[in-house]
């Protein structure tokens, strides 16, 4: 099945996974290792991918120096190659979104090693650091995550980091927020902000999912909604496909979320998937499924253009 629809896709692991195991070559047109090779991103007709910092959990004390390691090799294993486009400005977007080449985007998931230090963090956005997820499941300087037992919010110095954040065009995102900082960052963030990969809580109950207060505020604030690929976020227990996907679409269009609602498929996080959405390459399966239930014009907007449009508006000029 050929793609019909271009798609922009708001979180993958790549890096964690090559940073991992070192042999893995993200252009090796026949590797079944990665989840979002290039073959399988432009089999789906991915125009622009998030590409994640995320560093193990084997790494108990992080440090600044771990977060240029995933810059260099995202940049000298994937951004620097002809084929791909760096994207850091509006300009860059535009670029790939009229050009032949694949977008990636830079972001960071756990702000640990950035220890309240601006230095360190307009260091990441000269690397092309341009959305930032304070926390991964647990508890850290800045904020909780979903799973800290304590669930607290942003601390002070977090709450400053969101300001820095806002001031410097550096994007933010609400995915593995405990509630308390969900919140917490929706009344100090100056900008809407995004939930990069989080269903709706109402169609399966994982603590990941997001309740429907925070989904209508995340469309109230004009922020951005991505549906994940999770089989545990997608359905009780896991057995999931693509119609499973679907409910959380449908509910999340039901609350208003037509225009905020994207997708962010945490590829090459997961070592389970949905049935029919294995790899990137399985996207026109998800737009063919799309398809038969919304126009054209909003499927259009899910698979690409609701991202695009947030990220020409917030991404800076420079």
């Amino acid at each position: 099945m050929r793609p019909c629809y271009p798609v922009i896709d708001g979180h993958c692991d790549v890096l964690y996974k090559m940073y991992e195991r070192s042999e893995i070559d993200f252009f090796d047109l026949h590797t079944a290792e990665l989840d979002a090779s290039y073959a399988r991103l432009r089999e789906g007709g991915v125009k622009l991918q998030f590409f994640a910092i995320f560093l193990p959990e084997r790494i108990r004390s992080p440090r600044f120096d771990h977060y240029l390691e995933y810059a260099a090799l995202f940049h000298e294993r994937i951004a620097s190659d002809p084929r791909m486009l760096c994207v850091k400005t509006r300009a860059d977007l535009e670029a790939v979104w009229s050009g032949s080449r694949v977008g990636a985007l830079l972001t960071l998931e756990g702000a640990d090693a950035l220890q309240d230090n601006p230095v360190y963090l307009r260091t990441l956005r000269e690397l092309g650091v341009r959305m930032i997820g304070v926390t991964w499941n647990y508890g850290n300087w800045a904020a909780d995550g979903v799973l800290e037992p304590r669930q607290g919010g942003f601390t002070r110095r977090g709450k400053k980091l969101i300001q820095d954040c806002n001031a410097m065009g550096i994007l933010l995102d609400a995915s593995h927020l405990s509630t308390r900082a969900f919140w917490d960052l929706a009344e100090t963030s100056d900008r809407p902000f995004a939930a990069t990969h989080s269903n709706a809580a109402a169609i399966c109950g994982h603590p990941r999912n997001l309740d429907d207060e925070q989904l209508r505020e995340l469309i109230r604030r004009d922020g951005r909604i991505g549906v994940t690929f999770v089989p545990w976020f997608v359905q009780d227990g896991g057995n999931a496909d693509i119609d499973g996907i679907l409910r959380h679409v449908e509910h999340i269009c039901a609350l208003g979320g037509e225009r905020q609602l994207v997708f962010g498929s945490d590829f090459d996080g997961i070592d389970r998937w949905v049935a029919g959405m294995e790899h990137a390459g399985c996207y026109a399966q998800l737009a063919d499924a799309l398809s038969k239930r919304y126009d054209d014009e909003l499927v259009r907007r899910m698979l690409a253009g609701n991202w695009y449009e947030y990220l020409y508006r917030y991404l800076p000029l420079t």
